[in-house]
């Protein structure tokens, strides 16, 4: 498949606002006992101050679906940014899932575990990836009751969310087949990636032949995610020759 880039330095942003639909995110556990190894924090509460989500030890999936007369069955799970010690949401969870929505595109946005915040027991290669893997799975468990085209099931990630982000989309996503759980039997490889102001553990040394298409977008002067974008750049010209790049000064 072509891997194509677009790098924007503006987003048009002002299209969250032309949504006139109020949705309320409907909220799904992840895990019905709660996280594996972890089912015994599965009732702690979350904190949520200032724009912030702290202490997720439950993690969810909160769903925004578009008018059944529009929808198109793309879908877009949505990663939060914030640096692993916390998430940020409004910014990057409401307003880009109702401006998706606007396009008939069905939206999650993922609260995920957070392996830097104080005393935290979890690892980024571990809990947060088996947090990405269960929610892409997860949805496509419910494709049919959900109107999910399990073909264009696509990831976003936010700077951290950026990060969460390349945890799958270059590996193969295979599921368990002797799991007990049929959603753990289901492949969890994103269709394609959305990259905005990822942070640096976005960027990868090598990039995989079969990684999913991506879009990327970060302003020219952000010192901490223009950086991963342009080595991701580079590295997808001069591995595939197949770059194609806009950007916009």
């Amino acid at each position: 498949m072509k891997k194509q880039i677009f790098t924007f330095i503006i987003l048009t942003v002002s299209g969250y606002h032309l949504v006139a639909q109020e949705a309320i995110p409907r909220q799904i556990d992840l895990w019905q006992n709660g996280a594996p190894g972890f089912e015994n924090r599965k009732n702690e509460p979350e904190v949520v101050k200032d724009g912030l989500i702290t202490n997720v030890h439950n993690p969810s999936i909160s769903a925004y679906f578009p008018d059944k007369g529009k929808a198109n069955g793309t879908t877009v799970l949505i990663c939060l940014g914030g640096g692993f010690k916390k998430l940020v949401y409004n910014t990057e969870d409401r307003g880009p899932a109702l401006f998706l929505n606007s396009l008939g595109i069905t939206v999650f946005v993922l609260k995920y575990r957070l392996f830097r915040e104080e005393n935290s027991p979890y690892k980024v290669d571990k809990d947060i990836m088996l947090d990405v893997y269960r929610a892409m799975r997860l949805i496509k468990s419910m494709a049919k009751e959900w109107g999910v085209d399990t073909a264009k099931i696509g990831i976003m990630g936010f700077s951290a969310g950026g990060e969460v982000v390349s945890l799958v989309v270059y590996e193969p996503g295979n599921g368990n087949s002797n799991a007990t759980d049929p959603v753990d039997r289901l492949n969890g490889k994103p269709a394609f990636q959305i990259l905005i102001y990822p942070g640096p553990l976005a960027a990868r040394d090598v990039v995989p032949a079969d990684a999913p298409p991506v879009f990327l977008l970060a302003a020219n002067n952000d010192e901490c995610c223009s950086n991963p974008i342009l080595k991701i750049m580079t590295l997808i010209e001069k591995q595939m020759h197949q770059l194609s790049c806009i950007c916009i000064q």
